[in-house]
């Protein structure tokens, strides 16, 4: 089950839900409104690699706005740390930037129970659009779980500005 707006700020208030820095202004009917950071990264190579760690360069949104261009993916973060041990995050585009051709998390749109930290978000324009930094980009809901619970301790844990991926640290343990 879905947790209500009310319920999201009750329980950022009893501590079951970390939300800093926490707006109640951004609480809506079923959600939480999330800003976008001002950082942001993209891969440096035309061709990504599973096996390998790929080249990955982080960059500064300007105040005026940046341009993303539909060929690529960049990696950019929440605003806000977010988690929770007692409920799943799922991240969402605000329905206005999802109206303008942008996708704010591709497929991965959820946060495992235990997670803490900035959400990298996954930027994909369909068509050149302007981004900026501090800007409504998106929502998280908070769903509630049945059964045994087991936190997430994997390697994006405390996520601070845009991870890339570490896909290929899966290689490595499997090797």
């Amino acid at each position: 089950m879905i947790l209500t707006g009310p319920e999201i700020g009750a329980r950022v208030k009893d501590g079951e839900i970390r939300i800093d820095p926490f707006d109640p202004g951004m609480l809506q009917p079923n959600s939480y409104d999330f800003r976008l950071d001002g950082r942001i990264g993209w891969y440096t190579t035309h061709v990504l690699d599973c096996g390998q760690e790929n080249p990955f360069e982080e960059h500064t949104i300007p105040a005026g706005g940046l341009v993303l261009r539909p060929d690529r993916i960049y990696l950019a973060s929440t605003r806000e740390r977010i988690g929770s041990d007692h409920y799943v995050p799922i991240i969402r585009a605000k329905s206005s930037v999802a109206r303008l051709g942008l996708f704010v998390h591709v497929t991965a749109d959820l946060i495992d129970i235990g997670s803490h930290g900035q959400l990298t978000l996954q930027l994909h324009a369909v068509q050149p659009v302007r981004i900026y930094p501090g800007m409504l980009i998106g929502q998280v809901t908070f769903w509630t779980v049945t059964g045994e619970v087991a936190l997430y301790d994997g390697k994006y844990q405390g996520s601070d500005g845009p991870r890339p991926s570490q896909i290929h640290r899966d290689f490595e343990a499997s090797r």
